[in-house]
């Protein structure tokens, strides 16, 4: 039996969280959510999630930041980052891919063809 992949939702959008991770959790997926960078450094090694979706404009430090020190550290390195923003505009996509992330999902999400875009990024 193949082992359910964990998840870790960055943002601080609660509507968001609560949506995202129904989602997920629907498919199979085990789900941490956090509102915030610094406490999500803080459980990343402990939860040791396979993909995080990360909200790029996070009170606390912004997700691009944490996601330069997640790829910095070997510890977190392996993790796939992908960025989760309302920031579609021509160019962000690359500057998010340049500054580490390894998929891009723009929101608001589409609820038909969010699933297969998260399992997309999965290795």
């Amino acid at each position: 039996m193949m082992t359910a992949h964990r998840m870790m939702i960055i943002d601080d959008n609660h509507m968001n969280l609560e949506l995202v991770s129904y989602m997920l959790e629907a498919n199979g997926y085990i789900v941490k959510v956090e509102s915030g960078a610094v406490t999500a450094l803080n459980s990343i090694p402990e939860f040791q999630p396979d993909l995080i979706l990360m909200d790029i404009q996070l009170p606390d430090m912004d997700g691009l930041e944490l996601t330069r020190r997640l790829k910095a550290d070997p510890a977190t390195s392996g993790i796939v980052i992908v960025a989760f923003t309302a920031y579609a505009m021509k160019g962000d996509e690359a500057k998010m891919i340049a500054s580490g992330c390894d998929g891009y999902i723009s929101k608001p999400i589409n609820v038909s063809t969010f699933i297969s875009q998260v399992q997309s990024c999965l290795p």
